[in-house]
């Protein structure tokens, strides 16, 4: 759902919020992915954030759908050590671990 006040010549509280989520993620991997030896030629994600009103009826970011996009040069990692990398990412990442959102990552 879009947000209720939001132009779409601006940059609202909930994109940023999502782009946060998305950049924290995105730096935790890349650093794992260089420790664990694989070399990152580019990152994209297409991150989602989902507002909604809550049953106490306040707005709130509900769900921030990573969508991660990696090419890597030489060596690639394997289905589980992508997995690993997101998962550890993910378990690093201090703006996930402060919020009550719900943050997924779905890579393909």
């Amino acid at each position: 759902m879009a947000p209720p006040y939001a132009r779409p010549d601006a940059v609202d509280p909930e994109g940023a919020f999502t782009a946060s989520l998305s950049a924290c993620h995105m730096l935790w991997f890349l650093d794992l992915a260089a420790q664990a030896g694989f070399v990152v030629a580019a990152y994209r994600d297409d991150a989602e954030g989902t507002l909604a009103k809550g049953a106490d009826g306040k707005w709130r970011m509900q769900r921030v759908a990573l969508r991660p996009r990696i090419d890597f040069m030489g060596n690639q990692p394997t289905p589980a050590e992508l997995a690993d990398l997101h998962h550890r990412a993910h378990d690093a990442c201090f703006i996930a671990n402060s919020v009550t959102t719900e943050v997924v990552v779905e890579a393909p």
